[in-house]
Formats: C-alpha cells, structure tokens, sequence
C-alpha cells in the first residue's frame, strides 16, 4: 500500500476532522499494555512518552506493535471520551485502525485514521498542531490532500458480495464491510479462504470488549470455521472461589460465554499450537494474540497476518481475509539480517532476551537470526523468542537459521546489524530494575507447555517453597488434563504451586495475582516487559532455574548470569 503514496499525499482510511497538538509516538506504542484504556495516558515504563497522555491530540506514530488487543484500548478510549484526536501512520497499520473502525461503524464514534508518505509524515512531526478535514490535513505550511480509500476496488467473488450486501445478516454484513475496509488499505485485491481462526478479543481488557461481543452476538454473529479462543481474563469456572469480585469475574465470564455462544471453541489458551490439532505449513489461518501469530508464521510455517481484535471474529464469521501481508510468499522474506554474538554458555533466558532485543532492531520489519545454528532450540524456546519479539516489533514473524523454516528467504537487499553480549547485558538489566526480595514467581505468559510444567516439576523436587513467595503457573486447559493425568500437577502442588487454568499474566488481576506481591519475578520477557504497566509492581527475570530459587529463597540472583558477564 505505501507503494500508493506519492512523496507529500496520504490516504484517508477513515476520513473525518478533528484540530489538535500534535504528538509524536516514535516509536510506536501498543495499546494494550502501554495505554491505560480509561484515561489514554501512556503506562509502558519502557516508552519515552512514559506519563504522557494521548487523549485529544493528533497522533503521529510510525506504526503501531504488541498486542493485537490494541484494537480493544481504542474502543474503550472511544467510548469513554478519551481517544486520540486522530491517528495519523507512516506505514501499514491494522490493530488501531481496526478498533476505530468499529467504534465509527458499530458506535457511532468517528476518529480519523490517515496514513501519509514518508516525507509527510516526517514534516508533520516538526508542526505543534495540525487540523484534519476529509481531505486534508494542514498543519503549518504543510497543506497534505488525502484520498480516499475504496473498498469497491476489490474483486469479490459472488459470495463476498452477498456477505457484503447483507443477503445473509446484518452481522455478516458488517464483518464483511470491515475485511474489505481492512483489505483495501493492507494494498489487496481480493480475499482468501481461512482455514480456521483463534480469537484473542476474549480478554476483558476493558467494557468494550464486551459491548462489541454482546452487540455482534445480538446481531446473530456465528464463526464458520473452527475458531479457538485466547486466554480470558477469569478461570471460567472457578473466578468466585478464587474471590474474583463480581464486577470484574460477571462481566469477563459473559464475555468468554459471548464467544462460545457464537461458536468458539473453550480452549482458552494464548498459546494455541501446544493444542493437539496445529495449522501446517503453508495453511492459511486468520489468528490473533501476537506471540501466537509470530509462532504460528516463524516456527510452524503457516500462514497469517496478525489480525487485530473483532477482525479475528469477522473472518471466523466469512472464512475470508485479505490477501496481503504474509499470506503472500513476497512478503515472507527476511529484510534485516541479525548477526547474533552467541556467549560461549547460556541458559533459556537467552531466548526471551534475543527476542526483545531483535523485536527493537526490527519493530517494522522481519528479520533473520544469524548465529544460533550450534545450539539447540525447543519448541519452548522458540515460544519465549517469539513471544518477547512481538512485544517491540510489529512484524508478524521472524526467520532462525538452522531452526525455522524459511529462514533461506531473504531480500537481496537486507541490511545487517548485530546483537552482541554487551546488548544481552543491557536487556537483562533493563528487566532486572526491581529490588531482589521477591514475592511472587509468575510462569506462563504465554501459556506453560506439558513439557515446560515436567521439567519445573523435576527442578523443585527435594526442594522447599520460602512460606513468603507464592509460585503461581498458567496454563491452557489441554496442558492441565495432560499434567494431571500424567502426575505432574501433583508433583507441582506438594511444592505449594498454584496452578491456573484459562487465564495468563497478562490478564491476570488481584486477588488472583496476590495483593501483598511487590516485586514479580518471571522467566518471560513478554510479561517482563508489559508487567509494570499491567500491574504496577516492579519485575525480576531469570531463567527458569532462576525462578525456582526465587521461589526456594525469596530472592531474585543480584547479578547478571554469567554467561553475560564481560
């Protein structure tokens, strides 16, 4: 789409007006876990807007990263009055777009999204306000005409049409008019057949995500293919017992039984390829939830875009998504090349540090690992990296020499850059800000494997919980049949481990996570990463051998391991 733009032009994709300061977001945020969805003020500690509220202002950011639960903050903000004046993209965006889109055509909220030309955009960075019309933003001496984005452009076959024209139902209508909306700024043709979806808009991020599921389930909304579900933000189940309060577990039970209702399957789990059925290579599917999407693409060779919330749901509902992206071969290839600088030793904290660190060097666009083709990798392994890459970048996947399998596609003209130790030690520290006293140990973000939970069973073994530091694990309800049936839940709870279905840490709340925990220690660099902004504490990270001491001790290692030391 960007090959549209002229140098000084840009797309309306959802034209409208608004006049406001101009705020630069470089580099992009994600919503969800850098905004607070009722106030619009920026919470991820690790972003130079850090404190800054969005609310009201003329967005300019590159693009945005994370969490596809994005689309859901910006409905919130929408609906409660805090949302952006505009949003104003350099480059191809989905997860924003998305929540604007419904909350113009299911709410009746407008908020324009545009997307300029690269020499636009950088000069609208240097004005302090700007006015947005339909077809033109000014600010300044700039005076920016915008066109506008035409849905009617695609080619539709007989069935899309009459999705499109609402011979079906309302519901399908609507899901129709924003894949095509969606498709049509993503630089596509036509649409594609899916084969199955997963559904990440089940996390009671904010009442929005109830509000749209309620409204689409009213309208008759029902998937078509076979849809799974993320983790939701309550053990469905159990969340009274637990002493969940009822005006946070009532509202995200009714959002996970919305789901079910129109069709989706229970399972419950962010990590939907350690489920028994899993996409193969070059099978289209249409999954949300980050870490999934890049997992899905980078490690199992299937094929798709990291749908933002309530797309996921509308292409469960048609089988169709836009063909663009990395549905498409072209652009599956790698155009950065990262030469890793790989310690002579190292444990499975290696991997979420890589991860992060190449999500910073490529937050727009896919990359190739260099440098791990000695060393083993495992499925959770590759998980970890997945998961803390999708936390800094936007790109839906990424290659691994010797361990993915496209790592041989690459741009002829990739650039490189490197990771070298130095850069490990940095990430280390920056999650590592937290005092060492540590109340809480928090695995599962995403979701624990059956083999990830066997081989805590086997480290804590012989070994005694600290009576103050609780040991808490989430997990999908597939791994929980497996692990008890095999006698590892039994094992992990003689050590006083908590076990949780259905929920993971990012959508974990008090009472679940315990009120008198301060400092969170975590093998994850997903949860090292958004936990401060989610819960207000301060994080440790380590290996999963780090955290087992932790929850022996009480004390998170005071220094670097020492494959990072110098």
């Amino acid at each position: 789409m960007a090959s549209l733009l002229a140098d000084m032009t840009g797309l309306a994709i959802l034209p409208g007006s608004a006049a406001a300061e101009v705020l630069v977001c470089d580099p992009g945020l994600s919503f969800w876990g850098g905004i607070d969805p009722e106030t619009g003020r920026v919470i991820d500690a690790h972003h130079p807007l850090h404190g800054e509220s969005l609310a009201g202002k003329v967005v300019a950011m590159p693009t945005s990263r994370g969490s596809c639960t994005g689309s859901g903050v910006l409905l919130e903000l929408a609906l409660n009055g805090h949302a952006p004046a505009a949003l104003v993209f350099r480059e191809g965006e989905d997860v924003l777009t998305l929540g604007a889109l419904i909350a113009d055509r299911l709410f009746h909220r407008p908020l324009p999204v545009l997307r300029l030309s690269p020499g636009a955009f950088d000069r609208l960075c240097g004005q302090p306000r700007a006015t947005v019309v339909p077809d033109r933003l000014r600010a300044g001496d700039l005076d920016i005409p915008l066109e506008p984005v035409r849905p009617e452009a695609l080619a539709l076959s007989p069935s899309d049409q009459a999705m499109l024209s609402g011979a079906e139902s309302r519901a399908i209508q609507i899901a129709m008019e924003a894949i095509c909306v969606m498709a049509v700024q993503q630089g596509a043709r036509r649409l594609t057949d899916i084969t199955r979806g997963h559904i990440d808009g089940c996390i009671f991020a904010s009442p929005a995500n109830l509000r749209f599921a309620e409204a689409m389930l009213d309208l008759g909304a029902r998937v078509r293919v076979p849809t799974t579900m993320n983790a939701i933000s309550v053990d469905r189940e159990n969340w009274l017992a637990q002493g969940v309060p009822t005006d946070f577990g009532r509202p995200a039970q009714r959002l996970a039984d919305a789901y079910v209702a129109m069709g989706a399957r229970p399972s419950f789990t962010c990590a939907p390829y350690l489920l028994e059925d899993v996409p193969v290579r070059d099978e289209a599917i249409a999954w949300a939830e980050s870490n999934a999407v890049v997992y899905a693409n980078s490690v199992l060779g299937a094929r798709t875009v990291k749908h933002p919330d309530f797309l996921d749901l509308f292409i469960a509902m048609s089988g169709r998504a836009p063909l663009s992206g990395v549905y498409l071969d072209e652009h599956r290839r790698a155009s950065r090349i990262v030469d890793i600088e790989l310690p002579e030793e190292s444990d499975d904290a290696l991997w979420p540090l890589l991860g992060w660190l190449t999500g910073e060097l490529a937050p727009d666009r896919i990359p190739l690992l260099t440098g791990l083709e000695r060393i083993t990798a495992s499925a959770d392994d590759l998980k970890a990296l997945c998961a803390a890459f999708g936390t800094t970048s936007a790109a839906p996947m990424l290659h691994v020499a010797g361990h993915t399998p496209e790592a041989g596609a690459v741009t002829d003209d990739a650039d490189r850059v490197q990771i070298e130790r130095a850069d490990l030690a940095r990430a280390w520290r920056t999650f590592n800000q937290g005092p060492a006293k540590v109340e809480l140990v928090a695995l599962g973000s995403p979701h624990v494997s059956a083999a990830e939970c066997r081989w805590l069973a086997e480290m804590l073994t012989g070994r005694r919980k600290a009576e103050d530091v609780d040991l808490v694990v989430t997990c999908g309800r597939s791994t929980l049949a497996a692990i008890s049936a095999d006698g590892t839940l039994a094992r992990l709870e003689a050590f006083g481990t908590r076990v949780h279905q259905d929920l993971c840490w990012c959508s974990i709340t008090e009472p679940v996570l315990p009120p008198t925990a301060r400092v969170i220690m975590t093998n994850s660099g997903k949860y090292a990463h958004y936990g401060p902004g989610l819960t207000g504490r301060c994080m440790r990270f380590g290996s999963m051998a780090d955290c087992v001491t932790a929850a022996c001790t009480g004390r998170a290692p005071e220094n670097q391991p020492g494959w990072l030391a110098s």
